[in-house]
């Protein structure tokens, strides 16, 4: 049980841990690829760590060097058969990115996850890879794991993505490096794009027209890569400094990619003060060092033109939202329904035992705020995200606010509250 108590304010200076997208997209492609790949900055979060381990038991050979991740590949299909059941544990990039390399390789595979994994959408990417000529079943008709997966031989496909999705995008374009022909997704809107650029560091080339991302086969080789801060970690600081008048944080090193975002533009919306300072590339990834002020907020409509850039950080938001003055109306967002957990329903559950009155859509959530945060025991439903958003729904409360299941933060950000105390300290 974790016990958050309010705080005055946050101050100082921090780095989050790496971007857990590009962590999981470095070990793979270096996975595949012919040579060395070196890994800086690599996020050692569970998700992240199941990865490893499936590439592990495919025979690659994965070696730690202080901070260091080093990776020898095994080459375009030189991945081993493995012996035993893949294990994603709670990782859906693991599995769905995964599914899209399995399907290439000349054998049979089983990849599995936890409860909620097990419980989640797999049709979605199982239908594009099995038109490309993947053997793919399921429980459920297929639509669930665990995904028995037999692959080889496949055929490129022009598909046009139901729905914008960086991982269904992904799947596709990395069966895609296996295929015969140009592979061409099609999306109904921008997505995530660290496939597309971590491909071109490995020597693959992505063709970009609009919304369309053509690939052909090619071989991968060896590079170094370097992850920068993850966004989507970062913005639970982001707004807890912004919600806490007197507050100035200053987070290293940041992704901030334009397709992941989505959380500096809402919260400059809100009225936030942030400083997107020294700006930079490093690996065809733009990062900067971010500071932030705390400053009263102001409501704001977030549409589904925005949700693909911010779909991670709905949860905090919704934090955000409960101290900021008017109604905030988030809607576009039904893809909450179906992650770790059905995030809208247990972000409202979750909030309202700490007295805020959120009403739930289909696919989304309407707050009217200033509302006062008062002290409860809420449930992370197991989501790294959730326990995260209530504990910074913590700092801001009346009393403390107790938060069972928590050690699911360690997913993606372990040593969140070290930081947090560091920076009450600062």
């Amino acid at each position: 049980m974790l016990t958050v108590h309010s705080v005055k304010k946050l101050n100082g200076k921090c780095r989050v841990p790496g971007d857990k997208s590009i962590s999981h997209r470095a070990v793979m492609l270096a996975g595949i690829s012919e040579g060395k790949t070196t890994i800086d900055g690599f996020l050692k979060g569970e998700d992240c760590l199941s990865t490893i381990r499936c590439f592990e038991q495919m025979g690659v050979l994965v070696q730690e060097e202080k901070d260091r991740i080093c990776i020898v590949g095994k080459g375009h299909k030189g991945l081993s058969e493995p012996k035993n059941v893949l294990d994603a544990g709670n990782s859906g990039t693991t599995m769905r990115l995964m599914a899209g390399i399995l399907s290439g390789q000349n054998f049979h595979s089983v990849i599995t996850g936890d409860d909620s994994l097990r419980g989640r959408p797999m049709e979605r990417i199982a239908v594009p890879l099995r038109k490309m000529g993947a053997i793919i079943d399921g429980r459920e008709n297929g639509k669930k794991a665990p995904l028995a997966i037999r692959g080889g031989q496949l055929k490129a496909i022009e598909y046009e993505l139901p729905v914008a999705s960086a991982q269904i995008k992904s799947a596709v374009l990395l069966a895609g490096l296996f295929a015969e022909g140009t592979t061409r997704v099609i999306e109904p809107r921008a997505s995530r794009d660290h496939t597309e650029r971590m491909l071109g560091s490995f020597g693959i080339t992505v063709d970009t027209d609009g919304l369309s991302r053509t690939v052909k086969p090619g071989k991968l080789k060896g590079t170094h890569i370097e992850v920068p801060g993850d966004i989507s970690s970062a913005a639970f600081l982001l707004v807890a400094a912004a919600c806490l008048e007197g507050s100035e944080v200053t987070l290293e090193n940041v992704g901030i990619n334009p397709t992941r975002s989505g959380i500096i533009k809402v919260l400059q919306q809100m009225g936030a003060e942030i400083m997107i300072n020294h700006q930079r590339e490093v690996g065809g990834e733009p990062i900067a060092d971010l500071n932030i002020r705390g400053t009263k907020l102001n409501a704001v409509e977030i549409g589904e033109e925005m949700i693909p850039s911010l779909i991670d950080e709905i949860p905090v938001l919704a934090v955000a939202a409960a101290c900021a003055r008017g109604t905030t109306r988030i809607t576009g967002a039904s893809e909450l329904r179906v992650k770790e957990t059905d995030r809208i329903s247990a972000m409202a559950e979750e909030l309202e035992k700490v007295g805020i009155e959120v009403t739930t859509l289909e696919d989304g959530m309407v707050i009217n705020g200033p509302q006062k945060i008062k002290g409860g025991r809420i449930d992370s439903h197991g989501d790294h995200r959730i326990a995260m958003a209530m504990a910074v729904a913590g700092l801001l409360s009346e009393d403390i606010v107790e938060i069972s299941n928590e050690s699911c933060m360690a997913v993606s950000f372990p040593g969140f509250m070290d930081i947090i105390r560091e920076l009450i300290d600062g």
